[in-house]
């Protein structure tokens, strides 16, 4: 993607009109483009150059924009930092990708000084703050670097971002992105939807740091509208600023609908100016799913799929098809095939390993050829860990992750059948399913429930309203209450974490 092409188009197509408003502020098309050319010489005057990395750790706000957007105009590789990072991740992040320029803004618990000291290639930090810093000031940028556009070549094939895994499976891992693949979510969102610069965004605190927020901003350039910013994202909050916006697109991690469905008063908002809300990010409840749809029936759910390593979104349902259950078709740029344990390919209705291949897959994980080697294969199929299966209308259907497998006395239990099931119940808020080892079975299914305010349950009453859903094998053998259930940064339930504190 040329971002540089579509700051330009903006700036002269839509200058006044509000490229993102953030706290009832609005930042133009004219604004966006000044602010992250300024970023993008004041770079190449102080002798960044193309290709280098350059950390962006700052939370989701029009800063972490300019800097996003400022970064890719001169060429430069993006390495974005989820602000809820603690200062020794950081600094091994910084590390890791051999970023050579850090940009943030201060932060409680986090000393820059000491990320300096510890950060050996780190030539540079930018901060945007209005005290006093020893460090470059983003307002003096602004005041004394001209905002033309930057003269630098940027190829397609260019390294243009690595992004961080939530690394809730193991250590983070960084997917490496080219400028083509910033091309893609305006690709796959535009090749069954009509999206256009009459289309209002809501980003509802998903972080920049992660697909889910970061492919706010390029749509956005790409098709001239504007979207409504939120830092954080707040259940109530949400709704009354898409009654207050009248956004027509946004999407949402099944961890924020279900935050949307305990509210008391979330079926007395105004949701009808929403055409599309995509649901990404693992696997979702149909159960859920439907519920949420009451609640803006006008609205087409996009029940989808992406990873990180495949520049996300992916897959997702065409309007008209009412299946809400499945994750619906691949778009332009990525072939899929169900495998088995052996990498044949599997028919209709066969349940297998989804593997996929095209031009939209990552080109590895940055300073880890080995583990890139295991996840993507001679041929360039990635394999992507789910276990899925397709039906005779190649509609797709996510079981789990493999990670997700319960093999319990030989029978295989998928944790996220048991968490739909689960879900049924009305007094249940939340639910995750692990899995324990058991001397007997070899594992059990191990149920984590939060329950809805002023709600109260025995684990008899719930393992006997299980009866009639499930086989008795997948029933969860302990269930334990809890008050909240742990997240990683991108907002998905962190199983690992509930593994290792029940060690």
């Amino acid at each position: 993607m040329n971002i540089r092409k579509f700051l330009v188009r903006g700036a002269r197509s839509y200058p006044d009109k509000p490229f993102v408003i953030f706290e009832d502020r609005k930042i133009s098309f004219l604004t966006l483009r000044d602010a992250s050319f300024t970023l993008a010489n004041y770079l190449i005057n102080s002798g960044v150059e193309k290709s280098q990395k350059i950390a962006v750790f700052l939370p989701s706000n029009p800063r972490a924009v300019f800097s996003y957007l400022g970064v890719f105009s001169m060429g430069g590789v993006l390495v974005p930092l989820n602000f809820m990072l603690t200062e020794e991740e950081v600094i091994h992040f910084i590390n890791h990708s051999e970023s050579s320029v850090l940009i943030t803004q201060p932060k409680k618990g986090v000393d820059l000084l000491w990320i300096k000291k510890s950060c050996p290639r780190l030539r540079e930090i930018i901060v945007s703050t209005q005290e006093e810093t020893p460090f470059v000031s983003w307002d003096d940028i602004l005041r004394k670097v001209m905002p033309e556009e930057p003269p630098v070549p940027i190829e397609q094939n260019d390294l243009a971002a690595i992004f961080y895994t939530s690394g809730s499976t193991g250590h983070p891992k960084g997917a490496m992105l080219t400028y083509r693949h910033l091309d893609n979510c305006n690709r796959a969102m535009n090749y069954y939807l009509e999206l256009s610069s009459l289309d209002i965004f809501l980003c509802a605190g998903l972080p920049f740091a992660h697909l889910g927020g970061f492919d706010y901003i390029t749509l956005t350039l790409y098709s001239g509208a504007t979207f409504v910013l939120m830092e954080r994202f707040h259940p109530l909050e949400t709704l009354r600023n898409i009654e207050k916006y009248k956004p027509t697109f946004m999407w949402l991690v099944p961890s924020m609908y279900v935050a949307i469905l305990s509210l008391k008063e979330y079926d007395k908002f105004d949701l009808s100016s929403l055409r599309y809300v995509n649901v990404f990010g693992a696997p979702s409840s149909p159960a859920l799913l439907r519920k949420f749809h009451t609640v803006c029936p006008q609205a087409h759910l996009l029940n989808g799929w992406g990873m990180t390593e495949t520049a996300a979104p992916n897959c997702y349902m065409p309007p008209g098809i009412e299946k809400i259950e499945s994750i619906g078709k691949f778009t332009a740029g990525l072939e899929p095939k169900i495998v088995d344990s052996q990498g044949n390919r599997l028919g209709p209705y066969q349940q297998g390993e989804l593997w996929v291949k095209g031009e939209v897959v990552m080109v590895g994980y940055y300073r880890e050829p080995g583990l890139t080697k295991e996840v993507i294969t001679d041929e360039g199929w990635l394999k992507t860990g789910d276990i899925a299966y397709y039906d005779e209308d190649d509609l797709f259907y996510i079981i789990g992750r493999k990670r997700d497998m319960i093999k319990v006395a030989g029978e295989l239990v998928f944790s996220p059948e048991v968490e739909e099931k689960i879900h049924l119940h009305p007094k249940v808020q939340e639910v995750a399913v692990v899995g324990f080892p058991d001397k007997l079975r070899g594992e059990v299914p191990k149920a984590f429930v939060v329950l809805k305010e002023a709600h109260h349950i025995r684990e008899q009453e719930l393992r006997d309203f299980l009866k009639k859903h499930l086989a008795h094998f997948k029933i969860p053998h302990q269930f334990e209450f809890v008050d909240e259930l742990p997240k990683t940064k991108s907002g998905k339930v962190n199983k690992e974490a509930l593994k290792k504190a029940r060690v």
